[in-house]
């Protein structure tokens, strides 16, 4: 496979379970087509992942028979929330449950034992920024863009002129912690839904899900205790209700049905903040069957409230790639360090 000599940049993903790499040459070119996974050893605590980080950077220079000595810089993405440096957060994140990671110095750990440059982002702002660079291809860096990824929380970022806005602390684009008006968004008598982080009534206790498994499913269950997921472990019944869903299941379509609105709540929020050129929705939600996932956009479209001026400019669009956009993502992210730019 390999590249004639041209230089090249390694992007690595960070999961619960598994690590995926990818290679892009300097003239922007990705040597991967698909997934190249192994297994991340998070579980077993920050020593063993970093050798397993070290293994997927090994594993992928061999699999496009590109020459160490052509990698100018890496880059790496986890779950967050973790500091623009990529310490993880003290206070540990789903991911990295150990006390062990608390405060860990993921990045400077993997540059040291690489011996390379290690660019970070988090997981939510790589597809973001994947997502930007892809929708809107050689006019990127004078674009803007806003992504929200459905998953086990609420990821996303914020993408200006090309680049991912991180903020003093890394923790800007945390879509999953702005508090949404609620008025409407829930039926009469429906408990205010609880975040993990401790919040009530932000956008990660409605559209991740973990708040299906938390709080929507729950409260739907009651209104339909019939239901063939009523009998489900709940951590089960949360992940088979997009089957129901692309089956036209009421109780399922109520449930999305709110999680939809929550998003476009929340990019009318962004929309007074940030006024961006797109809009990008992605994560488990929208990897759908096309019904579904049309229908699931059209109502998130339909509750995002903006101006005609913002509404002639705007798109809307679903995060492509989403297993490769995280490795994707960081690698643009480290090619723009290395060049100072974006790829050509």
């Amino acid at each position: 496979m390999g590249s004639a000599g041209v230089p090249v940049v390694v992007g690595l993903d960070n999961g619960g379970t598994s690590n995926n790499a990818t290679v892009l040459t300097v003239d922007g070119r990705f040597l991967v087509d698909g997934l190249l996974e192994i297994p991340s050893e998070v579980g077993a605590g920050p020593e063993a992942a970093i050798e397993a980080l070290a293994r997927a950077f090994e594993g992928v220079l061999t699999h496009t028979r590109v020459p160490r000595e052509l990698v100018r810089a890496v880059g790496l993405d986890t779950p967050g929330p973790a500091s623009a440096t990529g310490v993880i957060s003290s206070r540990g994140s789903t991911n990295f449950a150990q006390p062990a990671w608390r405060g860990y110095d993921v990045r400077g750990a993997l540059e040291q034992r690489l011996g390379l440059p290690v660019v970070y982002a988090n997981d939510g702002n790589a597809a973001a920024l994947y997502a930007h660079h892809v929708h809107f291809g050689a006019d990127a860096m004078a674009r803007s863009s806003v992504s929200a990824i459905v998953g086990t929380g609420l990821g996303g970022g914020v993408v200006c002129g090309g680049r991912v806005v991180g903020g003093a602390a890394g923790m800007a684009g945390e879509f999953g912690h702005v508090h949404i008006p609620l008025d409407g968004l829930l039926e009469p008598g429906q408990p205010v839904p609880v975040c993990a982080c401790g919040f009530a009534g932000d956008a990660e206790s409605v559209a991740s899900l973990t708040a299906i498994r938390r709080n929507l499913l729950p409260y739907w269950l009651s209104r339909y205790p019939d239901h063939p997921l009523a009998v489900e472990e709940p951590a089960r019944a949360a992940k088979l209700l997009r089957d129901h869903g692309e089956r036209g299941d009421v109780l399922a379509r109520q449930v999305f049905g709110q999680q939809a609105r929550a998003l476009g709540r929340l990019f009318t929020i962004a929309a007074n903040f940030t006024d961006p050129h797109a809009y990008f929705v992605g994560g488990g939600v929208v990897e759908a069957a096309p019904e579904f996932r049309d229908w699931f956009l059209a109502t998130v479209v339909e509750h995002t409230v903006l101006r005609d001026e913002q509404r002639a400019v705007a798109t809307f669009a679903l995060v492509p790639d989403r297993d490769m956009a995280g490795a994707r993502g960081v690698a643009i992210a480290a090619l723009e360090a290395v060049q100072g730019g974006a790829p050509a």
